[in-house]
């Protein structure tokens, strides 16, 4: 069906009479474009018109429908060919069922229900794969990671030749980075331009799993394994065939399970739980933490075993309050998509709350700054986020501050930014608290905007 709705249908018959059948049955749907020829060189030269159903003839004049139905897929492939002809051996259909053709009608008077039904059959099948087809698309447009992951630092412009190298092979992936950093978000980037797009993008957080129940979640378990287990049922590995398994917060998983987890990786199979058969899996595993395994490992928390099976390529991703002004430009790109989800107004953030939100050090990172102006968004009064709609989880600045190891300008730099945060962003107000010139405070905002 093309984008207009029209179906576009060759006839293609030698017997004039039946031809003329054929093409008035095909014509009795409105939707229908109908070309009728009578021989394969016709329809060889005007497959440029590139139809979607076409009834075939076995027996031509210059050809025979076998010859005729390759060099058709062979230029078409999506094109779906009814064979019609006289009554003939049954081994001959099947022979072009198995080439692609996609039903096989003995030539009568009485064809015009079933070929119509056949007819319909084929395109609720086209429609389907055109929409599958434009999902697929969307989401490899979705995931554009160049254009998806929102940031011109060169703190995170810096992992993007990382997530290409993921993306072209299939090595074992570890994402590290503090919680809300947007660990999950870099493994669909990863997962949405590699060869493994067109299987599913599995997400396991380990840390959300009881330890009792993390066996049967990750390798599935048989009807009676255990009490409850009413039914058979598949783990994460197995759903995750032919895709990508991600396995958030890896370093909470117990180290009993670490063991079973090797050995799936090892040889590629898992075992459900309440049955010895092994079953056959191909997942791509790309996992994260927030903690340092190698500490991890240090402290016996970790097999160093499984640490080296999973040790490819590594990810560090920046926290937040590193990114500079990207902090301006994920709050814009949140606003904008959560007043477009909910059905708001657009709302644009005033400058105060943009020097508000750039001196707050976001514990929480993207997550925290998404939560922060989704709120704003739904408190602020008319189309201007103001200072005040912003608000924040927690500040404990001496706490941050000195547990961090800076130089001078950088502690310079938090103190400003700490008062800035506490005079809501009005530069002159935090100027005259810290008994500095305004310039300086200025100065400093451009330099860290031009810095990244």
């Amino acid at each position: 069906m093309s984008t207009t709705g029209i179906t576009r249908v060759f006839v293609v018959e030698d017997d004039e009479w039946y031809r003329e059948f054929l093409s008035y049955i095909m014509s009795l749907n409105p939707d229908h474009e109908v070309f009728s020829y009578s021989s394969g060189k016709e329809v060889l030269k005007n497959l440029h018109r590139k139809p979607e159903i076409i009834t075939l003839d076995y027996h031509l004049p210059d050809t025979d429908g076998a010859t005729l139905l390759k060099n058709i897929k062979d230029q078409l492939p999506d094109a779906d060919c009814i064979i019609i002809s006289e009554p003939d051996k049954i081994d001959t259909a099947i022979a072009l069922l198995k080439q692609g053709a996609f039903d096989y009608f003995v030539k009568s008077k009485d064809i015009r229900d079933k070929l119509l039904n056949t007819v319909d059959k084929i395109k609720q099948q086209q429609s389907l794969k055109k929409k599958i087809s434009r999902l697929e698309e969307e989401v490899e447009q979705k995931y554009d990671f160049q254009k998806r992951l929102i940031g011109n630092s060169e703190n995170f412009k810096k992992i993007f030749p990382l997530i290409q190298k993921a993306s072209t092979t299939n090595i074992t992936v570890m994402i590290s980075g503090d919680t809300g950093t947007g660990k999950e978000e870099i493994a669909k980037a990863i997962h949405y331009n590699s060869p493994q797009k067109k299987g599913l993008f599995v997400a396991v957080n380990m840390a959300a799993i009881p330890k009792e129940l993390a066996e049967s979640e990750l390798f599935g378990h048989e009807k009676g394994a255990f009490t409850g287990a009413m039914n058979a049922r598949i783990g994460k590995f197995e759903e995750a065939n032919n895709g990508t398994l991600f396995l958030d917060e890896i370093a909470e998983m117990d180290l009993s399970l670490q063991a079973k987890l090797l050995r799936v990786l090892q040889e590629k199979e898992v075992v459900r739980v309440g049955s010895n058969k092994p079953i056959k899996i191909n997942a791509r595993i790309i996992v994260a933490t927030h903690r340092n395994l190698a500490d991890e490992v240090r402290a016996h928390r970790f097999r160093e075993d499984l640490f080296y099976r999973l040790f490819g390529l590594q990810i560090k991703l920046p926290n937040l309050h590193e990114r500079g002004n990207d902090i301006a430009l994920l709050a814009k790109y949140f606003i904008t998509l959560f007043s477009k989800e909910n059905g708001m107004e657009p709302k644009q953030l005033t400058p105060e709350a943009n020097s508000k939100l750039m001196s707050y050090s976001f514990p929480g990172n993207v997550r925290e700054l998404k939560s922060v102006v989704q709120l704003a968004a739904v408190m602020a009064n008319g189309d201007q986020i103001t200072a005040d709609d912003l608000v924040f989880s927690h500040s404990n600045f001496e706490s941050d501050v000195l547990s961090e190891n800076l130089t001078l300008e950088q502690y310079e730099k938090k103190i400003i930014l700490h008062v800035l945060n506490q005079c809501n962003g009005n530069v002159i107000q935090a100027a005259e608290k810290l008994a500095i010139g305004k310039s300086t405070i200025y100065r400093m905002l451009n330099k860290d905007k031009e810095g990244n």
